[in-house]
């Protein structure tokens, strides 16, 4: 069931959400061992949170929008009383005293929060994998990773676990899941969505934000967490407005922005998807975001210099991709960070000329299937080896580099019935259009889930 009729159903006492709760928590028990998407399960503080939407609606009270909707909150944001590990050693006993900023706002919303989704050391990868909890399998075949770094959260909506899932995306890691899996993920723009404890505030490179089976639930959980916060310094444009019936668009289908190549199974799926919005003007077209690829290496490893300032001094006991990205970053010099600005600063031009005239661009979320979860990322795109290991994410994350929104919608499947993930773009604060047209394209060409 949607979380949207899921909420409506609740807060009308037409269905009971300890009613909702115990059918999730069944599912949970029967697919969780098999998939290892929920690391922390936490029944009983749920049991407490659904007893008390359904007193508040027995009694006549207004209940949130997300009322006894079940959602799994990835496992390096933090969970007052919740264990938070951020997957790492560092802190596999960590119980955070207080809530991040967007888990007060699925709490305030009557949102039931069911457990932690697994997650690759902090969110660092683009498989999910770490040393406490192992691996997250995909639902679709347990032999594949979900993608990560939101593979939990992926792969738990997938299985029916939960409804929404909370979770991170710095060059991918909510849109390449979401693909992996048969969901919808979005990157908003940075700022739409506040977010803390944060040691860098003025970062536009990571947010946080909602994954859900359909557009629509995408929606709703962003009505709850967009909202401008006195303490968040990057501006939010308030919350999106989820309308289906947009005016006519155009669109731009490119098939491969970043220059990695694209399978080919994976560009017939997702052409065949931009094709079938038969309502809207889409071109096929060129676009050439490649120079962005070393810019996004480069800063991102700047990104993680920052983020981990307080932990420089513990890289030996932290994993070798965390350990790896931080040394890249600490190796760089100042030249090497203005160079990638400068690069940044050119495809920003390149994308702002676009937007003059396309209202969304559309291209694949990814460049290959879901690879064997023992892999910590794939070899070769197209039986081409890649130049770095991150070239496979790059359709994602040269959009990050520019720091504009964009979403992930399935497509349909591929030669071998695997999801394939359609990249829905726009300009900052075009969430209301992205969310529309995945819409349309979840009506156009529904796939199933496994079950």
């Amino acid at each position: 069931m949607e979380a949207t009729e899921i909420a409506r159903l609740v807060a009308a006492g037409e269905l009971r959400a300890e009613d909702v709760l115990s059918d999730h928590l069944a599912r949970i028990d029967a697919t969780n061992p098999g998939i290892n998407a929920i690391v922390t399960l936490t029944p009983e503080l749920a049991l407490e949170a659904a007893r008390d939407i359904d007193r508040r609606v027995a009694g006549g009270d207004t209940v949130g929008p997300l009322a006894g909707v079940p959602v799994g909150i990835k496992d390096i944001i933090e969970t007052a009383g919740i264990r938070t590990t951020y997957a790492s050693p560092l802190f596999k006993d960590n119980v955070p005293d207080e809530d991040a900023l967007t888990v007060q706002r699925i709490k305030a919303a009557d949102g039931v929060i069911v457990g932690k989704t697994n997650t690759p050391e902090f969110a660092t990868g683009g498989n999910t994998n770490n040393a406490i909890f192992g691996a997250t399998r995909n639902p679709w075949n347990t032999d594949l990773t979900p993608g990560g770094s939101t593979g939990g959260g992926a792969a738990g909506l997938a299985a029916g676990m939960f409804a929404l899932a909370l979770g991170t995306d710095l060059g991918g890691s909510l849109r390449l899941p979401a693909a992996f899996c048969g969901v919808v993920g979005i990157r908003q723009t940075p700022g739409l969505v506040p977010f803390a404890p944060n040691p860098t505030p003025f970062d536009l490179f990571e947010v946080q934000g909602p994954m859900a089976r359909t557009a629509g639930d995408v929606a709703l959980a962003l009505s709850v967490l967009a909202a401008p916060d006195a303490g968040f310094p990057v501006g939010s444009h308030g919350s999106p407005e989820f309308e289906p019936k947009t005016a006519p668009l155009r669109i731009g289908y490119v098939e491969d922005i970043s220059g990695v190549g694209i399978e080919a199974d994976i560009a017939a799926a997702c052409g065949a998807a931009a094709g079938a919005l038969t309502r809207h003007q889409v071109e096929e077209l060129e676009l050439d975001l490649s120079e962005g690829r070393d810019a996004f290496t480069t800063l991102r490893g700047q990104w993680m210099v920052n983020k981990h300032l307080a932990n420089l001094d513990r890289l030996d006991k932290m994993g070798d991709n965390l350990a790896g990205n931080i040394r890249s970053g600490l190796s760089q010099t100042p030249t090497d960070i203005a160079k990638a600005e400068a690069t940044r600063g050119k495809l920003w031009g390149v994308m702002a000329n676009y937007f003059t005239r396309f209202d969304l661009l559309a291209t694949p979320v990814t460049a290959v299937s879901p690879f064997p979860w023992q892999q910590n990322y794939p070899e070769t795109i197209n039986g081409a080896p890649m130049q770095t290991y991150i070239d496979w994410i790059a359709p994602t994350f040269v959009i990050s580099l520019l720091g504009l929104p964009a979403l992930s919608v399935p497509a349909g499947l591929n030669q071998d019935g695997l999801p394939v993930g359609l990249q829905i773009i726009g300009p900052r604060y075009s969430e209301a259009a992205m969310l529309a047209v995945a819409a349309e394209i979840q009506d156009a060409i529904p796939i199933a889930f496994p079950q």
